[in-house]
């Protein structure tokens, strides 16, 4: 048990990425408490949680990325453990939001998965829920509960900014949709805004149309909020080299990495591409173009903001300007 604050913590993690929820215990200084999850043979979940949780704060960390549904499951089942264990709340740390795309009628006869994940996780018990760059901001409305939908921008900006240290550079929005996102990193990097004007003939396909904005002679960062299979991506950053640019960057939030996504990188024109660990990848994935971040320490932070009722935007805010003086 943590005392933090005067306030009993306890934190926990499931399946999905255990790297990341060590991460958050070592920022924020809260041990991982023990939980045994177990799975029949004929799929089915449960799960013991070998300590007392009675009058706890808990934060159990759990991405719904693939296998999604086991995941999400998971969750569920945990969460309804820790209530009918008495722990006073219960704040689920999911970093990828699995099902987000599916967040509105697109077609007449469609679901909108988003919006019955959010009641499965209240009708559990949870109390609050932090992801990071929800696909779409509406699905914060999905819940009659307090949801942080936090940026990753800051984090992959500082990364260029103060890595790379990359000049001469135009942020690039792979479609329409993404434009707000890619606006507050050209904010940050004080450049100009492109946009690759693309439609999808079928899920997971895209084809470019065209190219709005002066690319040549750039070096372009394609700004996204997922990589599924890459292939929106790779044919992205091969049409802005086609338009003049002199290298493609590419960052986002979530890698997913469906399918052959890692060879597409390895094989494309794409300098490197930035992502952050919501996401656990697995050993398999091993392109040298890819470079991934940690959110944990800005999520361990967030855990200590919290609990002593502080605002949790200012840990967000203070990352591209840490180095204003340099």
């Amino acid at each position: 048990m943590s005392i933090v604050y005067g306030k009993k913590i306890k934190l926990f993690a499931l399946s999905s990425n255990r790297k990341l929820a060590e991460e958050i215990s070592r920022t924020s200084g809260i041990e991982i408490s023990n939980v045994d999850v177990v799975k029949f043979a004929d799929g089915e979940i449960s799960v013991n949680i070998e300590e007392s949780v009675r009058g706890h704060h808990v934060f159990v960390v759990q991405s719904t990325s693939a296998p999604a549904n086991e995941h999400l499951m998971e969750l569920l089942i945990f969460t309804d453990a820790l209530k009918r264990a008495s722990a006073k709340s219960v704040t689920v740390i999911m970093p990828y939001y699995g099902y987000s795309r599916q967040d509105r009628k697109s077609k007449s006869r469609q679901p909108i998965t988003a919006k019955l994940v959010a009641d499965m996780l209240q009708t559990a018990g949870i109390d609050r829920v932090i992801a990071i760059d929800l696909h779409a901001a509406q699905i914060q409305g999905f819940f009659d509960k307090p949801i942080d939908n936090f940026p990753a921008t800051p984090l992959l900006a500082d990364y260029f900014l103060h890595e790379k240290k990359l000049e001469n550079v135009i942020v690039v929005s792979p479609d329409h949709g993404g434009v707000t996102r890619a606006r507050i990193f050209a904010n940050i990097f004080q450049a100009p805004l492109a946009i690759i004007d693309k439609r999808r003939p079928e899920p997971n396909k895209a084809e470019v149309q065209n190219i709005i904005g002066k690319v040549k002679g750039k070096t372009a960062i394609m700004v996204d909020d997922i990589i599924d299979t890459a292939g929106t991506l790779v044919a992205g950053a091969q049409a802005l080299i086609d338009a003049g640019a002199r290298e493609v960057y590419a960052c986002a939030t979530h890698a997913v990495f469906s399918a052959d996504a890692n060879d597409k990188i390895d094989k494309s024109v794409l300098k490197e591409v930035v992502v952050t660990d919501t996401i656990q990848l697995g050993d398999e994935c091993c392109s040298r173009k890819i470079k991934q971040l940690s959110i944990g320490p800005l999520l361990g932070q967030a855990i200590l903001y919290i609990v002593n009722d502080e605002p949790i935007s200012q840990i967000f805010d203070r990352i591209t300007h840490k180095d204003d003086n340099e």
